[in-house]
C-alpha cells in the first residue's frame, strides 16, 4: 500500500500533539533551537529535510512502538525510518550531549540553583538549599549475545541498562550519568550513600554554590 509523503503543512495541529507531544507550530521553533541542519543524508543515500527528521524522532520517543506503526504517517519504509532516526539521535547526542553529561552552566548557575531551591522549599521541604533530587532509571533492552550477566538487573528481572540523573524542579534533567550495568550499579544504586557521595564529590563541591556563597545540595 503507498503511503503520501510527510508534509508538516499538511498535518492536522491536533494530529502533531498526539503524535509529536509538540504543538505544530512549535516543532519549526524547536528545530531552530536544536539547529538542526537542513538535510540528513544516511549512508545509502536516504535524504530527509529537517522538520520530517525531527518529528520521526519525536514520534518514535512519544510512546513506544514500532517503526512499522510509523509507516503510515511518514510515507517510509522501515529500514529508512530507522538509518534516519538513527542519524538524527546520533546527532543530537553528539551536539547537545555535553548539556546533560557535563556541567551545564546554563541552567545549573548560582542564580538558578537559588531559584530551583526556592521553589522546593517553598512547597514545604525543610531544607533551604535543595536545588534537585537524585534518581535512577532501568532501561530494558534485548539480550545481549556476550556479557549477558552484566547488564542481567534481578530486581526487574530484564536485561537492563541502569542511568542516574539529577533532576530539577522545573522538569529538566540537570545532568545524566550512565548507561552502567550490573557491576556499577551495586555501588551506584544500592547504596544511597555512595550514589550521594559521587555526585556530591564531583560536582556540589565544584559547582553548587549560591550567589552569596552559600553550598547547595541535593537529596537523594
Amino acid at each position: 500500500m503507498a503511503y503520501e509523503k510527510f508534509s508538516l503543512e499538511d498535518k492536522d495541529a491536533a494530529e502533531c500533539k498526539a503524535d509529536f507531544r509538540f504543538e505544530k507550530r512549535d516543532i519549526p521553533l524547536l528545530v531552530e533551537a536544536l539547529g538542526v541542519p537542513p538535510i540528513f543524508i544516511c549512508q545509502n543515500g536516504t535524504i530527509c529535510d529537517a522538520n520530517e527528521a525531527l518529528c520521526i524522532v519525536l514520534k518514535r520517543f512519544a510512546y513506544p512502538c514500532r517503526y512499522s506503526d510509523m509507516i503510515p504517517i511518514f510515507g517510509r519504509s522501515v529500514p529508512e525510518l530507522s538509518m534516519i532516526s538513527n542519524e538524527v539521535v546520533d546527532w543530537i547526542y553528539t551536539t547537545h550531549g555535553h548539556k546533560i553529561t557535563q556541567w551545564n552552566h546554563a541552567i545549573l548557575n548560582p542564580a538558578s540553583l537559588n531559584v530551583y531551591a526556592d521553589a522546593i522549599h517553598n512547597k514545604g521541604a525543610a531544607l533551604e538549599n535543595c536545588f534537585g533530587f537524585i534518581d535512577g532509571t532501568v532501561r530494558p533492552i534485548c539480550r545481549p549475545i556476550e556479557n549477558q550477566r552484566i547488564v542481567y538487573n534481578g530486581h526487574k528481572r530484564v536485561h537492563a541498562l541502569k542511568f542516574q540523573s539529577i533532576a530539577l524542579p522545573n522538569g529538566l534533567i540537570g545532568h545524566m550519568y550512565g548507561p552502567v550495568g550490573k557491576n556499577v550499579s551495586i555501588q551506584f544504586f544500592k547504596n544511597r550513600h555512595l550514589k550521594y557521595a559521587f555526585l556530591y564529590l564531583v560536582f556540589v563541591l565544584q559547582f553548587c554554590f549560591s550567589q552569596k556563597g552559600r553550598c547547595m545540595m541535593l537529596e537523594c
